[in-house]
């Protein structure tokens, strides 16, 4: 999980919090003026400098903080969809990971769902984890969702990674049977079943009728009768 500017201070050098001191400062004040005239045509072209900085955060703040660096200046900014489209299109494979790690937290509805769809096609490990977080749990329609987590079974990444599993799995029925058939196939083959298969499908379950219940009489099937 991202840090928070809190404990990226108690973390970092004294240079790296003035970097990132002006780095942020540079990002709200492309927020405050996106509808202004620092955004008028004769500017349309040219690259905000905090994106330029969300490039070199981890020259200047060490990888191990690139992460929650990148998300603090994605949200200082207010970053719409052309700057995330921008950044994670021309980004590195640990750019477009934070990008993907805070798309749940800006603004954008499900309109940067083809940045998730592009990660989850990949075999990129790192991309596919960070497809299936919060934002992929809300914006995912079950056919992708479910095809996202055969993903995470085929290329090893760990279904911990994945946001709201146990809600979205419960009584999937068809995602047992792709788990069933995925199973089959990869058993033909010779090949091993991941062990997190197992664990998403005892997750497909549907939840057993309560023996005493507060449903009402009426929602309750008839008893039998003698001449049932």
């Amino acid at each position: 999980m991202p840090m928070t500017r809190k404990q990226l201070d108690a973390q970092l050098g004294g240079a790296a919090r003035a970097w990132l001191d002006e780095a942020l400062a540079e990002a709200a004040h492309t927020a405050f003026h996106e509808d202004t005239a620092d955004t008028a045509p004769a500017n349309r072209y040219a690259v905000p400098p905090w994106e330029l900085r969300f490039a070199a955060a981890g020259r200047h703040c060490g990888l191990e903080y690139a992460d929650s660096v990148r998300a603090l200046l994605l949200l200082e900014a207010r970053a719409g969809l052309p700057a995330v489209t921008r950044l994670y299109d021309q980004g590195t494979a640990a750019e477009r990971r934070a990008v993907l790690l805070t798309l749940h937290r800006l603004d954008l509805g499900p309109t940067a769902l083809p940045l998730v769809e592009d990660a989850l096609r990949t075999n990129d490990t790192r991309l596919v984890a960070a497809a299936v977080g919060p934002y992929a749990a809300v914006h995912l329609d079950a056919h992708q969702w479910r095809h996202a987590i055969l993903k995470c079974l085929f290329t090893g990444v760990s279904v911990d990674a994945v946001d709201a599993l146990a809600r979205r799995s419960h009584g999937d029925a068809e995602l047992a049977r792709m788990l069933g058939d995925f199973a089959a196939e990869r058993t033909a083959a010779g090949r091993t079943v991941p062990s997190d298969l197992s664990r998403v499908l005892a997750l497909t379950a549907p939840a057993p009728f309560p023996e005493h219940s507060n449903i009402p009489e009426q929602g309750r099937p008839n008893p039998p009768t003698e001449e049932s």
